[in-house]
């Protein structure tokens, strides 16, 4: 239902208006009655033909659809279209990012064994390693630093199921290595899975540097308007599961699939179709039609809209770095910022979620979000409107502080997720916030040196 990839690669605009459309010979036409948009299929289950057809769709030998917490047109829809632009074989959406992240790890892990994470992670997919996956009995450790290879490669066991970092990091900016840590991954024989929600496939395609897996939110900048929820795993049908024992959930006959193991019955789709069928289809995280096709009418824009987003933060990120209230900017587009990694996978733009440091503090870093007023205060990212947040009160208030300085959150640290409105305007609201850290006792004499960037 969703293994569907661009059949001629051709322009990133392109694919995300058309995608899979193209590679039918009704593409001017893709759906009944004529219509040019296909339509939003708010059903529960689908009627079968006979009981023979029934029972092929339930052994997975149909690719028909069974019922919508399985399946559904406009959902495949999307699925073919972001496996499309990330280059991979095949896709499962899913109700949210969160889902995504969860469904994939479920779709490798069990009891026992072991994962290995950046330490520069989103919490909610930190806490779910930590938390949430340590009472099943499957434990985590987090590299610190991740761009230190070494660290990636001592931490791995023999009980190391899977890799798991973001391609750029959620609120620190670092750009990771993906191809070095593949080839750590390839040496272990285990996959390396890839958050690309920050990045998006117009920017970069971890499929295309080594990466086995890739996850998005969807409901940031896919969608990119704030008005839909969504996650979605992308399988890039390299990564050999039958290879050694340790994934025997996909290499073991089935009783499901009539005794055939997933990887007899769906070759390179064995994972797709694993999670989609026993972890999907049991936990329920399946997505609304409705979010799907928002979704979709998103990512019709996702080249346009990123263009914006990353011209737009490169800008500020530059103004912020003059302003001698800020003592550290955090963005990968700066000269000087991970310049070898930001030319080989980034060549397009660095994104536009990044932080800054204010040398006031806690006490500073809330005086400037109160005075802001056309940056939305709010945990979001990724949508037109440009948002801002206060990470080691939010995002991060659950850890140590000690946690929080191993991974660069601050007091006076500040996120921003910055929008596609006219930046003249975006920079003077960020002026005025920096202004009213001089009516605070707490933040005067700030204008004492410049801002620094960081390697």
């Amino acid at each position: 239902m969703s293994n569907l990839g661009p059949v001629v690669r051709r322009g990133f605009a392109t694919e995300q208006i058309h995608g899979a459309e193209l590679a039918t010979p009704t593409s001017g036409v893709p759906t009944p009655h004529g219509s040019r948009i296909p339509p939003i299929h708010l059903t529960a289950g689908f009627v079968f033909d006979d009981v023979d057809q029934a029972q092929a769709r339930f052994r997975g030998e149909d690719d028909g659809y069974v019922y919508t917490r399985m399946g559904n047109p406009t959902n495949a829809d999307v699925e073919a279209r972001i496996a499309g632009l990330e280059g991979g074989k095949s896709a499962l959406l899913l109700a949210t990012g969160q889902a995504a992240t969860s469904v994939a790890t479920l779709g490798i892990v069990g009891a026992g064994d072991h994962i290995v994470a950046s330490g520069h992670l989103y919490e909610g997919t930190r806490g779910f390693f930590q938390d949430n996956l340590g009472r099943l009995g499957v434990s985590v450790d987090f590299v610190d630093d991740p761009t230190d290879l070494t660290a990636w490669a001592a931490a791995i066991r023999p009980e190391t199921r899977l890799l798991f970092a973001e391609s750029i990091s959620n609120p620190t900016a670092i750009v990771l290595d993906i191809a070095a840590i593949a080839r750590i991954a390839e040496r272990n024989a285990i996959p390396l899975v890839v958050d690309n929600t920050l990045a998006t496939p117009y920017l970069l395609r971890p499929l295309e540097h080594g990466a086995h897996i890739v996850v998005h939110s969807a409901s940031k900048f896919l969608s990119g308007h704030g008005q839909a929820l969504g996650g979605v795993v992308v399988d890039g049908g390299s990564f050999d599961w039958s290879r050694g024992d340790r994934f025997r959930h996909l290499t073991e006959p089935d009783r499901a699939l009539g005794g055939a193991s997933f990887v007899e019955r769906f070759g390179s789709g064995a994972f797709t179709a694993y999670t989609r069928g026993v972890v999907a289809g049991r936990f329920g995280p399946s997505p609304s039609p409705f979010n799907a096709f928002l979704v979709r009418q998103g990512i019709e824009t996702l080249s346009l809209r990123m263009e914006r987003h990353c011209a737009n933060a490169l800008a500020i990120a530059t103004w912020l770095q003059k302003q001698p209230e800020v003592s550290l900017v955090r963005y990968p587009g700066l000269d000087g910022q991970s310049p070898v990694r930001v030319r080989r996978y980034l060549p397009r733009g660095a994104g536009s979620v990044f932080s800054f440091e204010l040398r006031g503090g806690a006490p500073a870093a809330a005086d400037f979000i109160h005075s802001l007023t056309l940056f939305s205060h709010m945990s979001h990212l990724g949508d037109v409107r440009s948002l801002v947040l206060h990470p080691e009160s939010t995002s991060h208030v659950a850890r140590s502080e000690a946690e929080r300085h191993a991974v660069g959150i601050t007091p006076g640290l500040v996120r921003l997720s910055v929008g596609i409105e006219d930046v003249s305007d975006l920079i003077a609201d960020l002026d005025r916030g920096l202004d009213a850290l001089h009516t605070s006792a707490a933040t005067t004499s700030l204008r004492s040196a410049p801002a620094v960037q960081i390697a």
